[in-house]
C-alpha cells in the first residue's frame, strides 16, 4: 500500500504533517485542489504585492494548528477520541471549500445571497457521499449538532482555528506586521470547561492582543479603502456582463460561469441539484481573469473600459468616511467626474458606487470568548481585560464610502 502521508513546507508554520490516508486523499479531490486557484484575499495583491497566498495555503495552516489544538487538549486530559480528532481535522481542512472566486468579493455577485458556509456544507456532504458516510462525524461537527461543542468551537467561534491561522498568514504576506498574534500560546492557553473552549487566565494578554490585531487587519487589509474600489469594479463587470447576457448580447463566457450569470441560483438550488454544485467547482479566479482580459475588446464601452482599467490598475477614486455621505456631494462627485463619458444613467451606474462598511473586532454575546480564572469562574475577556480599548472593540464601527471612475480624458 502506498504511504500518502505527506510532510509539507509552509512559509508560515514550516513542516506541515498530513495526519492520515484519508485526509491526503480528501485532499487529492479536484474540489479541494480547486482552493490553490483562489486567492486568500482576492484583489488586495493590487495593494499589498505579496499577498498572493491562496485558499489552499489557510486551509493547510489550519489543519496544522488543529493539530496541535487537540495534542495540546489531550495533554490536559481533556477526552478527544482519535476519531473525533480526525473528524475535527476534516472540518477545519473543509471549512472554505465553498469560496468561489476571490473569495468574499465575489459571495453575493454569483449567487442569490449565498454565503460560502452553506456552500461548503454542500460539498462536504458530496463527498460524504462519495467517501461513503466517511465524513458524516466531520458534517456534524462543523453543524455543531454534536455533543462536544467545543469541537466546533475550534471550528468556528471568535477564537477558532480559522482566524489563528487567516491572521497570521496574511500578516506574512501583506507584510503587516500589526496582524502578528501569539497563535502558539494560545493554542497552548485553550482548556475545556463545562463543554466550552475557554483560555487559560495566564493567556489573557495574548487573546487582547488577538483582538487588537484583528481590528488592525480589518482596516489595513480586508477593508482596506483601495481594496474596497478594486472589488467595486470587479463587481460592477460581472453586473455589466449578467445585463448584457440577459439583453441578447452575445459575449464570451464559459458554461459555468454563464449558468451563474444567466440564473438565480439560491441555496435550494444547490441542495436539491448536482449541477449547480458542478459548475460552482468548476470556477476559480483563472476564469474570471480570462473573462476580464477577453472582455477588454468587447464592443459595449462600459464592460471594456471597467475590464482594461482593472487590468492596468486604473481604479475607482474612493471616498471614505464615518458619517452618511451628503446626497448633494454623491451627486456632485459623480457630476464632476462622469460628465466626461457619452453614456446614459444607466451606462454611468456602472461607473460608481456608494455603500457602507463596518468592522467589530469582538462582539460579547453566548459565543463570546471566555477567560477561566485559577478557581474555575469564567469572565467575558471584556470584562476580565484591564485594558479599556478592548470593551471598546464590541461597538460595530461603520464607514460609509463612494467609489467613482476618474475622468476620461479623450
Amino acid at each position: 500500500m502506498t504511504n500518502k502521508k505527506k510532510v509539507l513546507n509552509d512559509p508560515v508554520f514550516g513542516f506541515i504533517t498530513i495526519p492520515s490516508d484519508f485526509i491526503f486523499e480528501v485532499i487529492e479531490q479536484p474540489e479541494f485542489q480547486r482552493l490553490r486557484r483562489i486567492k486568500q484575499l482576492g484583489l488586495t495583491d493590487l495593494i499589498y504585492p505579496g499577498a498572493n497566498h491562496t485558499r489552499f495555503h489557510h486551509a493547510l495552516g489550519a489543519l496544522h494548528l488543529m493539530q496541535i489544538a487537540i495534542e495540546n487538549l489531550r495533554l490536559k486530559q481533556i477526552e478527544i477520541t482519535e476519531k473525533e480528532a480526525e473528524a475535527a481535522f476534516l472540518a477545519i481542512l473543509l471549512h472554505d471549500i465553498g469560496h468561489g472566486p476571490f473569495s468574499h468579493a465575489l459571495e453575493y455577485s454569483l449567487l442569490e445571497k449565498v454565503p460560502h458556509e452553506k456552500i461548503s456544507l454542500c460539498i462536504i456532504q458530496l463527498l460524504n457521499n462519495r467517501f461513503e458516510g466517511k465524513l458524516s462525524l466531520a458534517i456534524e461537527i462543523f453543524t455543531d449538532v454534536y455533543p462536544k461543542k467545543f469541537l466546533h468551537q475550534l471550528v468556528s467561534s471568535q477564537l477558532d482555528i480559522d482566524r489563528l491561522d487567516y491572521l497570521s498568514r496574511d500578516s506574512y504576506f501583506t507584510g503587516v506586521a500589526e496582524g502578528i498574534i501569539s497563535h502558539e500560546r494560545i493554542l497552548k492557553m485553550m482548556s475545556v470547561h463545562q463543554n466550552q473552549l475557554v483560555i487559560e487566565e495566564k493567556g489573557i494578554y495574548s487573546v487582547e492582543n488577538f483582538i487588537h490585531s484583528r481590528r488592525l487587519m480589518y482596516w489595513q487589509v480586508y477593508l482596506h479603502k483601495t481594496a474596497l474600489a478594486a472589488e467595486t469594479m470587479l463587481v460592477n463587470i460581472l453586473r455589466r456582463a449578467k445585463y448584457l447576457l440577459k439583453s441578447g448580447k452575445n459575449i464570451f463566457v464559459p458554461e459555468s460561469l454563464s449558468f451563474f450569470l444567466q440564473n438565480q441560483i439560491s441555496i435550494h438550488r444547490f441542495e436539491t441539484s448536482e449541477d449547480a454544485i458542478f459548475h460552482f467547482t468548476q470556477l476559480d479566479d483563472y476564469d474570471i481573469w480570462f473573462c476580464i482580459k477577453s472582455w477588454v475588446k468587447e464592443e459595449d464601452f462600459v464592460l471594456s473600459y471597467l475590464c482594461k482599467s482593472l487590468i492596468n490598475r486604473n481604479l475607482f477614486k474612493i471616498f471614505i468616511s464615518s458619517e452618511q455621505i451628503d446626497e448633494a456631494f454623491f451627486l456632485e462627485k459623480i457630476h464632476e467626474n462622469l460628465s466626461s463619458f457619452a453614456l446614459n444613467e444607466e451606462e454611468k451606474s456602472y461607473l460608481f458606487c456608494k455603500g457602507e462598511t463596518s468592522n467589530s473586532a469582538y462582539i460579547k454575546g453566548a459565543e463570546s470568548i471566555k477567560i477561566m480564572t485559577k478557581n474555575g469562574t469564567l469572565i467575558d475577556i471584556g470584562d476580565a481585560s484591564d485594558l479599556s480599548y478592548v470593551k471598546t472593540f464590541r461597538k460595530l464601527v461603520k464607514k460609509y464610502y463612494l467609489c467613482y471612475s476618474k475622468p476620461l480624458y479623450l
